[in-house]
C-alpha cells in the first residue's frame, strides 16, 4: 500500500473576505470529489487570499499512487477560480 500527499497553495485574488475563501475551495474541493482523494484545507486560515490545500491519495501500487497525485494536482490547476502558487511533495 503507497500513500502520498501533497500541499498545494493558491493566491485568489478576487477574494475580499475569509467568506469568499471559504466559497472558493468549497467549489474546488467539490469539483475534486470524482478522484475519490482526501483533501482538506490545512494552513493559511486567515488569510483571505491564500488557500493551502492538502491532498492525499492512497493506492495498491506506488506507481498509480503518483499518477493519481499528479491528475488531481493538473486538474486542480486548470479547474481552480485561483492561481496556483507553490505544490509541496514530502520526500
Amino acid at each position: 500500500m503507497t500513500t502520498l500527499s501533497a500541499r498545494l497553495t493558491f493566491y485568489i485574488p478576487h477574494s475580499a473576505s475569509l467568506k469568499d475563501k471559504r466559497q472558493a475551495c468549497r467549489s474546488l474541493v467539490d469539483k475534486t470529489r470524482r478522484f475519490n482523494a482526501s483533501i482538506a484545507e490545512v494552513g493559511t486560515q486567515d488569510s483571505h487570499t491564500t488557500l493551502t490545500l492538502g491532498v492525499a491519495v492512497v493506492s495498491g501500487e506506488s506507481a498509480h499512487a503518483r499518477n493519481m497525485l499528479e491528475e488531481i494536482i493538473r486538474y486542480m490547476e486548470e479547474h481552480a477560480d485561483a492561481d496556483l502558487v507553490d505544490v509541496e511533495e514530502p520526500v
